[in-house]
């Protein structure tokens, strides 16, 4: 356990946890959280996990302007359901790229290529939905999530690991919170 994952860790649970109480100030916050994760992982030699959070740091700012100024009532998005359309095209695209990512990091270095592209596409998926506040990232979330803890158990990383069991529980809370303020469409 460094520092750096620790402080990193502390940001992540707030940014979440803003998250889920739909505060703009998560996207912020989330973006230092992801710029230290990105140090740490390329120490470890985890690049999907750096490229990941290197698109979320774009994804964080991505989703401070749709939160704040996006298409919702009060210059804010609305929280609303998926089209079956958007989440079968968002599956199968995030199942594409985890192939692809993960042939291109077997020609690296890469600790755990397969594991770490997998996790990573569905991830950016996740963070998409979030970002456009559809309902449904919590469910990807939770899946992802509890497959992190695993992951990151299996490298005896177990900060991170506790802070992804924590994700998970806040993902839960989201998913409640988020359907109960959906707007029916």
């Amino acid at each position: 356990m460094t520092p750096l994952e620790l402080i990193a860790s502390a940001l992540g649970v707030l940014a979440v946890w803003l998250t889920v109480r739909q505060n703009p100030l998560c996207w912020p916050i989330g973006l230092v959280m992801v710029a230290l994760y990105a140090w740490f992982f390329f120490e470890v030699r985890l690049y999907a996990q750096v490229l990941l959070n290197g698109v979320f740091a774009a994804m964080q700012l991505y989703g401070w302007w749709q939160w704040t100024r996006g298409s919702g009532g009060e210059g804010g998005r609305p929280v609303v359901g998926a089209t079956v359309m958007e989440i079968g095209i968002g599956l199968l695209v995030a199942a594409l790229g985890s192939v692809g990512l993960g042939l291109l990091m077997t020609h690296t270095e890469a600790a755990y290529p397969w594991p770490d592209a997998t996790l990573t596409a569905f991830s950016l998926l996740a963070q998409l939905w979030m970002a456009l506040k559809r309902w449904q990232c919590w469910v990807l979330w939770i899946v992802v999530d509890v497959l992190y803890v695993a992951f990151f158990i299996f490298q005896e990383y177990w900060l991170t690991a506790g802070l992804y069991g924590l994700f998970t529980g806040l993902a839960v809370m989201g998913l409640r919170e988020w359907r109960q303020a959906r707007v029916v469409q």
